[in-house]
Order: C-alpha cells, then structure tokens, then sequence
C-alpha cells in the first residue's frame, strides 16, 4: 500500500468506537421451501472447509460453532417487512431489479453471528460464509438482506463476491455501503458499515473524479484500514505513492450523521 504503511495502528489506550455485539443478516427466499440444515453445515464442512460443532436444533431453529463464534440460524415464515425495504431500493445498485424481484419473496431467516470478544473481521468472515452456504444450497434462494449496512445483495452476486475470502481478499461490498453520488460536474461518495468495525466513515465530496474512479479509489483503502486495523486521523495525508498526498479532516458528515473523515480530492 505504499504511504498507508505510516499509520499507525490503534493504540491500547485510543477509546474506539463501539462495534456491534450480534451480527445479523438475512437471507430471502421466493417459497415456503428454504434451507436444509445437513446442506449448510456439509457446505461448511466441505467448500469453506471449516470446522463446525455442536450443532444443536433442525431446519426451523439451530446454533453451532465455528472456530469458537456461535452461530444460529432461524426460519421466518413471513417475508421482511415492506417498510425496512421499500426506502432502500432506489440506491441498492448492486441488485438492479430489487425493486421488481424482492418484493415476491414469501419468507426468511435470521442469521445470527452471537457476541464475543473475537475480532470483527473474523466474525464478518463467518457471517459471510454462512449466508453463502444458505444461498449456495437453497434453490429459492434470492438473496441477502442487511439493513445495519442498508444492503440489499442478489444471490449471484453474493457468491461471487464472497468466493474473495478463498483468494485471501476481503468482499468489502457485501459489509459496508458505498454511496455514490454523480452530479454534472462532479461527484460524492461515502461509507456506511466501517462502524461495524470500530472506524470512522469515510466521505468524498464534490470531487472533480468520476464517481466509479472514486470507487475504485476507495475500495483498497477501506480494505487496508479494516484488515490491518489502522486508524486515520484529522490531519494526515493518504496516497499510493509518495507524490500522493490526499488530506484528511474530520468533521460533521454530510450525508451521515456523526462526525466523518473526508478526503480531499
């Protein structure tokens, strides 16, 4: 990462933000059939190949463990209310047709990775390779929902991006919302989810760069920050190179609430 590699990591003493102690997700389906438990832990067991035990229950209700995180997972048999889904349809641009496909879908689960004291990032890791085995193995399967992070991801793309952790990459698409704003002559962009991990959110704004180059832009520093713990701070420079220096200030957000970073660009 370059010039990354001068910040430091968060200090013993630094005061982080609180992440969350339950990570919830939600997968749809479009029938009453959804998931088979014996189908999620073997796809567990066998593509992810992690160590599963003490499973505990059946198809409407189970817990188990991985690598000592409990998981549980449970049916509902309604689908996710209208009114958490309808506001954020027009601004999931990863599932084009939300809009058109979510709607039909006649029940849930509720996937749970329970509070510890592990790090953040394995426990996302979890999460992720839970949803994947549900969608994987369940034909009627349309995807996830995740409204701490205000996403709605289809079940190919869900896949697709969650095949990263088998490439030692993160699927940061399918953690953190990133808001892209495109006006006439310049563009806007923002996180939403880097709480989840203890950091600030991140904001671009009215930057002469098109909105997908800042995108681009973004990605590997939020990889960066959340696989190597660094913290940012109001004051410093980023860049890739060492002519790269990109100012950060932290103040009120603009299309957050709270104090975000900005950088400059």
């Amino acid at each position: 990462m370059g010039f990354f590699d001068k910040f430091k990591k968060k200090k013993e003493n630094e005061t982080p933000q609180k992440e969350s102690n339950l990570l919830l997700s939600m997968p749809m389906f479009n029938s009453e059939e959804s998931y088979s438990l014996n189908h999620i832990i073997d796809d567990l067991q066998n593509y992810w190949k992690l160590n599963v035990s003490e499973v505990s229950g059946d198809d409407s209700v189970t817990t188990f463990k991985i690598e000592n995180e409990t998981v549980a997972v449970a049916i509902m048999p309604v689908p996710v209310p209208e009114s958490d889904l309808e506001p954020i349809f027009g601004f999931n641009y990863l599932w084009k047709n939300a809009a058109e496909e979510v709607p039909n879908h006649t029940n849930h689960a509720i996937v749970s990775v329970l509070a510890s004291g592990t790090n953040q990032l394995e426990r996302f890791k979890i999460l992720t390779k839970v949803n994947a085995s549900i969608l994987r193995t369940s034909n009627n399967a349309i995807g996830i929902y995740q409204g701490t992070q205000t996403l709605l991801l289809p079940k190919n793309l869900y896949l697709d991006f969650a095949d990263f952790l088998n490439q030692d990459m993160l699927p940061l698409q399918l953690w953190i919302y990133i808001g892209i704003i495109n006006e006439e002559n310049h563009s806007s962009i923002y996180t939403y989810g880097m709480k989840e991990f203890g950091k600030t959110e991140i904001e671009i704004l009215k930057s002469p760069i098109k909105g997908g180059d800042l995108y681009e832009f973004l990605l590997p520093v939020l990889s960066y920050i959340i696989e190597s713990d660094v913290t940012l701070k109001n004051g410093e420079t980023i860049g890739f190179t060492a002519e790269q220096k990109i100012k950060i200030t932290q103040s009120k957000g603009i299309y957050l609430e709270g104090e975000t970073l900005k950088f400059e660009m």
